[in-house]
């Protein structure tokens, strides 16, 4: 072999080698064996989970949400506390007063759980002269107790106008009442003071939440009141639910054609049942559809349990009206028929959920007349330092002073002038509401019934169309808060981690709803989403 065979040789032997193709060797040629690697595992890489927040995150981003520019001219309270261990999470400005509109009914509420009991019911009694004689004849006068059973309402029998009055009508049926020869008179002179709280603004005493208190009262002392357009260029439909003799209506209000201005104004006269209706309705117009209040609603009550009873064949020769002052010993005094309340537990959630004002003001006044007899020596009681001859509201409001004390709540940080938070008057710090939810929430023995009547978010009550498609739907519940320039809303929720929490926030000095409730629900959600441990 020559020296250019040899060359040639080497050159393709190289090749060979480093040639990833399996190549046949020439005859008599043995080539190298070639070492493949194997391929390299690659290293797992880690994933990452989200880091748990912290406390201080947390309440970072609470400080950082009370700098917006739309509610820096505003006040805002907050008190955030670990139910299980009473921790303090969060507050601002826990100590200082703010208005608390229906955050006012907490207090009330709870201490007429507390202090009547969730069983407890109230009475309507039918008073005769004489018991019924076997004709079936009172020869007399009939009166019409009330001790504020708010429970005869379409709110409690599904609209209908008339199952409470009826559900009277058939206890006096069934005591043998053929005949009344006399009159039917409603009489409310149970609860002492004023219908209507001094402090109330008067352009709210027109419509339902504004409605006044008395110890017979019927439908939420309220009626249904409807007001649409007419055939063009006559007057607008007006109608008034339940039908009755007590209302007066003045229908001024025209039917214009469609693509017309709306002028459509309703007035009630301040202390009468007269309505003026005035103004314009085009045509195509939704109009109105609401509630008004009723001044003197036992007369209405008397007045439509005449006609129930007629409908059920007992004759009343006499009228149906109204007594307001204590009735005269000896007469009348033979209870020939009654009607209990449903309990107070269902009350309870009837008044907290929707925020019923006059259920409110009618278990303030409960709760004042309770007191009452608590007091009266004549019956074992002891002045303290509460005068009897206050009315009810005012012993009403020494009761919840009393309950609020008892429970550790600082003397001064309740100011309250009514029940229910209608009174721009009423005072209250973030900390006491918190101390109240504390309390009811582990200490109380009726905790079921304390949060059974608390509305819950996105299900029911004022929060039903709050924080849907949220953590806290479901979660959260409590009470809410809203009039003019105020919102409120307090109350329990579970957190990410299932930590239980008690936060109460209230905002003050904001014009704008929207930019209120928008800090409060945030505030909420950052609780609800948090992740961490309080403690």
């Amino acid at each position: 072999m020559n020296k250019i065979q040899k060359l040639i040789l080497k050159t393709f032997v190289l090749v060979t080698i480093t040639t990833p193709i399996a190549i046949r060797p020439s005859i008599g040629q043995t080539l190298p064996s070639v070492q493949v690697s194997p391929t390299p595992t690659p290293t797992p890489v880690p994933v990452s989970t989200p880091a748990v927040q912290t406390v201080f995150e947390l309440t970072a981003k609470i400080r950082s949400r009370l700098l917006r520019p739309e509610v820096r001219r505003g006040q805002v309270g907050i008190k955030i506390v670990s139910l299980a261990s009473g921790r303090t999470v969060f507050e601002e400005n826990a100590e200082k007063y703010f208005m608390p509109a229906s955050n006012m009914k907490n207090f009330t509420v709870a201490a007429a759980i507390e202090r009547l009991t969730p069983d407890y019911r109230f009475v309507t009694s039918i008073y005769a002269p004489s018991p019924v004689g076997p004709d079936g004849v009172i020869r007399g006068d009939v009166r019409i107790y009330g001790r504020g059973d708010v429970s005869i309402s379409t709110a409690f029998s599904e609209g209908n106008y008339y199952k409470g009055l009826d559900d009277l009508a058939d206890k006096i049926v069934r005591a043998g009442v053929k005949r009344i020869e006399g009159s039917l008179i409603g009489d409310d002179s149970y609860f002492t003071g004023d219908a209507l709280p001094g402090s109330w603004e008067w352009d709210d005493l027109q419509w339902y939440y504004g409605a006044e208190v008395s110890s017979l009262p019927l439908n939420d002392n309220a009626v249904d009141l409807s007001v649409k357009p007419g055939p063009i260029g006559y007057a607008c439909s007006v109608k008034l639910l339940p039908l009755n003799l007590i209302y007066r209506v003045t229908n001024l209000c025209t039917t214009t054609a469609a693509g017309t201005l709306r002028t459509l104004r309703i007035s009630k006269k301040l202390n009468q049942n007269i309505l003026e209706i005035t103004g314009s309705l085009p045509a195509g117009n939704p109009g109105f559809t609401g509630s008004v209040t009723i001044t003197r609603p036992a007369e209405l009550f008397a007045s439509l349990l005449k006609e129930r009873l007629t409908l059920k064949g007992v004759i009343v020769t006499g009228t149906a009206h109204l007594v307001s002052h204590a009735w005269p010993p000896g007469a009348a005094q033979f209870e020939i028929a009654r009607l209990e309340s449903a309990p107070l537990s269902v009350i309870a959630a009837k008044t907290m959920k929707p925020s019923q004002n006059m259920y409110t003001e009618t278990l303030l006044r409960t709760l004042g007349e309770q007191l009452r007899a608590e007091l009266d020596p004549a019956a074992g009681g002891t002045l303290e330092t509460v005068s009897p001859r206050k009315d009810s509201a005012e012993l009403g409001i020494a009761a919840v002073r009393k309950f609020l004390t008892q429970i550790g709540v600082a003397p001064d940080a309740v100011v309250q002038y009514d029940g229910s938070g209608l009174s721009r008057h009423n005072l209250i710090t973030p900390s006491a509401v918190a101390a109240l939810y504390m309390y009811m929430g582990k200490q109380s023995k009726y905790v079921h019934v304390w949060r059974n009547a608390l509305t819950i978010a996105g299900v029911d009550g004022t929060l039903r169309n709050r924080f849907t498609g949220t953590r806290a739907a479901g979660n959260f519940r409590g009470k809410t808060g809203t009039i003019d320039q105020v919102s409120a809303l307090s109350g329990y929720l579970t957190t990410a981690a299932g930590q239980q929490l008690v936060v109460s926030t209230i905002v003050n000095g904001v014009p704008e709803t929207r930019n209120r409730t928008g800090l409060i629900d945030e505030v909420v959600l950052y609780l609800v989403n948090f992740d961490g441990k309080i403690e």
